[in-house]
């Protein structure tokens, strides 16, 4: 597999960027950002998109737990 140029790459990242605003102007619902999400998949390479869902997770959390918000699940309270 050949690496993206930087038009691919350009590409890609604003199909992520805008996406991604939608989540956050949905409140995180993903049914109401299924276009942006299908361009964002059909922008990215598999590896990529893998990559930026698990990065879009851990500062998701990484906010929740600088504010405080963070609350563990059961499992982890217990142990």
């Amino acid at each position: 597999m050949a690496a993206p140029s930087m038009k691919q790459r350009q590409v890609c990242w604003g199909a992520r960027d805008e996406y991604w605003k939608c989540l956050d102007e949905n409140l995180e619902d993903a049914s109401q950002c299924k276009k942006l999400r299908s361009s964002f998949e059909s922008s990215c390479p598999q590896q990529w998109i893998k990559y930026f869902d698990k990065r879009r997770d851990y500062l998701k959390f990484k906010e929740k737990f600088e504010a405080g918000q963070f609350e563990p699940s059961e499992t982890t309270a217990k142990s």
